[in-house]
This record gives structure tokens, C-alpha cells and sequence, in this order.
């Protein structure tokens, strides 16, 4: 029965181990049944509460505040000054003697400039900002889809270990019945202590195997819920399919290179922006060789006092010293120790390193692509051949189980046929769901939704 209990504890992840689970689900307990989850469910709850995604939304929303940030560099700016200073010691008088005295000065200015000449500067910081805003809403997405694969594998690793302990209870119920019908005939002297003792062993057996894949049934709900950043898994179930084998439809043709579901995958979009945005910094870089041209205005007035010597009132002084002023400053660069030519240089290797991340991207894609395509081609397979087992592992069970109710087969013969049919079982459940879930990736990547 070793063999029986390694068996039902296989899995599609790591996790579906037969390991007990220290914190089972107590449904009961709740005074309430689960409430089942369908997978589109599941998949919109993710999308909306976890927290990798939120993170990915902030980071849009920075890349919308720097691009505010580009826009505003055109408007004037408006800034007002105020200061106070007083003087004290020797000093040169109007005769030319030096005196002690004291004086105090008030000063009062408001000023604004704008840009008028950047070389192209913020046309072309503006423009990258909005690239760069469209590169993280292709993160975003690109977040987004893998959160909605990571649900649906756990999803289906869920559905796998539900119909493993539905096998399971259904072995355990045969065992019982086995065990009432050995039980009867012992009781009419029809079967010896040995038999009966084989026959309860045998349901022991069973429900500690059941009891293992109840566990790892349990453990796949808390990490989809986990996944789904549920406060707790207690009353959460998967909704089971009204029939999970409708999603084996043949499968179409490898994907191409050049194929519409290549090209617009986020994490290609992404990285086609993140070029278009280093392109574009090679203009912003370049603007340093060109003359920049800024206009400034401003209005002020002072009071001015020292000791010893009649002052006009602070009124009469701040009128009489009111003053304006326009300026127009060009700045035309000549020599700036190969500050912009380096720019410049730097600029046009971060295109290239861009041009390169975005060539392995597409690479790695579509080595993604391809492997998806011939994983769901052997999965397609493998499920063929597992049903073709599962069915004449169930003949030659219903077989066994005739000799053995007409004594023509021992208990060993009868729990050796029942251990390789629920084998058959458990390997033709797990090739079903390695199939659907192969397929699924695949139809997504060509940008059909998973539910």
C-alpha cells in the first residue's frame, strides 16, 4: 500500500505533496458550505487585489507624474524674495573719512523666467516621458497576465487534487463494501480471521490515503488563496467545471515568428517603447550643442537707513525706489570639456544595449511560444495514452473484482489489480490537466482569454 499512497499524492507543482497539513479546513465548523469560485472569478480577484500588481500600478502612476512633471517645464516660472541685512563698523563717508555707523537695508523682489530656446530639450524630455508612461502601462499588462497564469495553474492543480480525493473516496467506499461483504461471510464461516483482517487493513489503508489526498487538496486551496491574497482559505472552494475535458480541443499549428500573437505581447510592447524612449535621449543629449535662449522679468523696490543721518520715510523710499527690469539671456555654447559629445555617445550605446534586450526578448518569447506549442503537443499525447490505460485498467479491475467476489482471486491479487487502477487513475487525471493547462497557455499567447 506504499506504492498505493505515492500514487495518489502526485501532483502538477510542488506543492501537492502528501505531506499532512498541519492546518486542515473545517468547513463543518463554520456552520456554513464553501462557497465555489469559477476561474474567471479567481483570475478578476487577483487582478484586483494583489499586491505585485498594485506595486505595477504605482509605478504607472509615478511615470504619469514625471510626464506632468516634463510638460510643466514649459511654463513660466514665479518667485518672490524678501531680505533684511545691517551693517556695522568703519566705514568710507561721502568726504573720504572712515566713520563707525551702522545701516540697514530692506529689499523686496518678484521675478519670473521662461524658456524661451532649450535646443529641443523639453519637446523631447515631453516625449519621452509619454513613452516611457506607455512602457509601464505594457508592464502593467504584462504583470497582469502572469498573475492571471500563476491562478490558473494553481486553479487547476486545485480541480487535479479535488477529483484525486473524489478517487480516493470512491476506492475507500469500495473497500468498506468489500470489508461488510468478508465481515458477512466470516460470520457464516465462509471466510477465515485472516481475511477479515486483510479486509480491514485494506480500508485503513484506504482512508489514510484518503486522508493524504484531503490534504493536498487543502494545501492547493490555501495557496490559491494565498495567490488571490485571501485573509483566509476557510470558506473558499474551486468551482468544478461542468465538464473540464471540453477545453481538449485539437490543438492549431506551431506559432511563428512573425505571427500577430508575437507581436503584441506586453513584454515585446515594452521593450519596443523603452527603444523608442532611448532614441529619443540622444536628441535630449544633443541639445547641449545647440544656444539656449531665456527671457526673465522682474519688479522690486528697497528701503535703505543709516545711523546719523536722516532717512525719507519707509513709504516715501519704497515708492521713489521702485524698479523693473526684462532680460533676454543666450547662452551659446563653445567649450564644455566634451560634457554633450560624451552625452551624446553614452546616448547612442544605451540604443544599442535597448536594440539588444528587445532582440533577446523577442528570442526568449518565442522560445516560450514554441516550447508551449510541443509541451501541449505532448501533453495531447500523453493524455491519449493515459485514457487508453485508465479504460483497461478499469476492465481488467471489474474483472478482478468478479473473481475475487466469487473466490477465484485472493485479497492480494484483488488489492494488486486496484492499486495499478487507481495508478491508471491518477496518472490519466494528471495528464488531463497537464493537457488543459498546456493549452490554455498556449491560446493565450496566440490572445485568446484563459476562461
Amino acid at each position: 500500500m506504499k506504492k498505493l499512497i505515492t500514487i495518489i499524492s502526485l501532483g502538477l507543482c510542488s506543492v501537492a505533496s502528501s505531506a499532512a497539513n498541519p492546518f486542515p479546513f473545517d468547513y463543518e465548523g463554520l456552520g456554513e458550505e464553501p462557497i465555489p469560485w469559477s476561474l474567471k472569478q479567481c483570475i478578476e480577484y487577483a487582478l484586483e487585489h494583489n499586491i505585485s500588481i498594485k506595486q505595477q500600478q504605482k509605478t504607472v502612476e509615478n511615470s504619469e507624474i514625471q510626464l506632468n512633471t516634463a510638460r510643466s517645464a514649459r511654463l513660466p516660472s514665479l518667485n518672490a524674495s524678501a531680505n533684511q541685512s545691517f551693517s556695522f563698523g568703519r566705514g568710507l563717508t561721502s568726504d573720504n573719512t572712515y566713520t563707525n555707523r551702522g545701516t540697514q537695508s530692506t529689499g523686496f523682489d518678484l521675478g519670473t523666467s521662461i524658456p524661451l530656446i532649450t535646443g529641443g530639450q523639453i519637446p523631447n524630455t515631453i516625449a519621452v516621458r509619454k513613452i516611457d508612461l506607455q512602457a509601464a502601462l505594457a508592464d502593467l499588462e504584462k504583470a497582469r497576465e502572469d498573475i492571471s497564469l500563476q491562478v490558473t495553474s494553481q486553479y487547476l492543480e486545485c480541480l487535479y487534487q479535488k477529483e484525486l480525493m473524489e478517487v480516493a473516496e470512491r476506492q475507500c467506499e469500495l473497500s468498506k463494501n468489500q470489508l461488510r461483504r468478508i465481515k458477512l461471510l466470516f460470520d457464516n464461516g465462509k471466510k477465515s480471521e485472516a481475511d477479515l483482517a486483510e479486509a480491514q487493513s485494506a480500508v485503513a489503508n484506504d482512508e489514510l490515503t484518503l486522508t493524504q489526498a484531503t490534504n493536498s487538496y487543502d494545501l492547493t486551496l490555501l495557496t490559491l488563496s494565498q495567490l488571490l491574497e485571501l485573509d483566509t482559505p476557510q470558506g473558499f472552494a474551486v468551482e468544478k467545471p461542468a465538464e473540464a475535458s471540453s477545453a481538449l480541443a485539437a490543438l492549431n499549428q506551431a506559432p511563428s515568428a512573425d505571427g500577430l500573437e508575437y507581436s503584441t505581447r506586453p513584454s515585446i510592447i515594452a521593450q519596443q517603447y523603452r527603444l523608442k524612449s532611448a532614441e529619443r535621449n540622444i536628441r535630449i543629449a544633443k541639445a547641449g550643442y545647440y544656444p539656449s535662449l531665456n527671457f526673465s522679468a522682474g519688479l522690486g523696490s528697497s528701503y535703505y537707513k543709516t545711523s546719523g543721518f536722516q532717512a525719507d520715510p519707509f513709504g516715501t523710499q519704497m515708492k521713489n525706489n521702485f524698479n523693473q527690469y526684462l532680460s533676454f539671456s543666450l547662452s551659446i555654447p563653445i567649450f564644455n570639456r566634451f560634457t554633450t559629445r560624451n552625452a551624446v555617445r553614452q546616448a547612442r550605446v544605451a540604443v544599442e544595449n535597448q536594440r539588444l534586450a528587445l532582440e533577446n526578448t523577442r528570442k526568449a518569447l518565442y522560445k516560450e511560444m514554441q516550447q508551449a506549442y510541443y509541451n501541449a503537443v505532448a501533453a495531447q499525447k500523453q493524455y491519449q495514452s493515459s485514457q487508453t490505460a485508465c479504460d483497461a485498467a478499469s476492465a481488467s479491475f471489474n474483472l478482478m473484482q468478479k473473481k475475487y467476489e466469487n473466490g477465484k482471486a485472493n485479497s492480494t491479487e484483488f488489492e494488486e489489480q486496484k492499486t495499478r487502477y487507481m495508478k491508471a487513475q491518477a496518472d490519466h487525471l494528471q495528464a488531463k490537466y497537464t493537457y488543459i493547462f498546456r493549452q490554455k497557455i498556449l491560446n493565450y499567447y496566440r490572445g485568446e482569454p484563459l476562461y
